[in-house]
């Protein structure tokens, strides 16, 4: 086993990512040859890296090698004596990922800029609208009149 290793989520799962491993995880969207970058969810080079901040530093980089169908699961569900039967079944669809490479950067990667356009709109959005005065209410009076 390598010294250097990743932790990686996919799809709510966790798979252990390796230099040169292979991983099958839930299907990905993208053609065969394409690369993916994992989230990092556990680092262990030297020393081990769990904190969020540090563990945007971590690059995972896989490249889809194949996209496939998982064996054929055959469910059958029955009660005796009720005339309860039932049977259903599914394949799982799945991406075979190649691990190219996984390394600690020495500073955390930059964010991708957004559109002159959208940010806009999203100052539009913060701003709230101008309340209403309260409008004074009678007070009701007890006396029949």
């Amino acid at each position: 086993m390598a010294d250097t290793y990743a932790i990686v989520e996919s799809g709510g799962k966790q798979y252990r990512a390796e230099e040169g491993a292979s991983l099958l995880v839930d299907r990905l969207p993208g053609e065969e040859g394409e690369k993916v970058n994992l989230r990092a969810v556990m680092f262990r080079a030297d020393k081990v890296v769990v904190e969020p901040k540090e563990l945007e530093k971590v690059k995972v980089e896989a490249v889809v090698t194949e996209q496939l169908r998982g064996p054929k699961v055959r469910v059958f569900k029955y009660r005796p004596k009720k005339g309860y039967r039932r049977r259903a079944g599914h394949r799982s669809e799945l991406t075979k990922l190649e691990v190219k490479s996984v390394k600690m950067l020495s500073r955390r990667p930059a964010q991708k800029k957004e559109p002159a356009g959208s940010s806009q709109q999203v100052e539009a959005k913060d701003e709230a609208p101008a309340k209403k005065p309260a409008v004074a209410r009678k007070k009701r009076t007890t006396d029949g009149a």
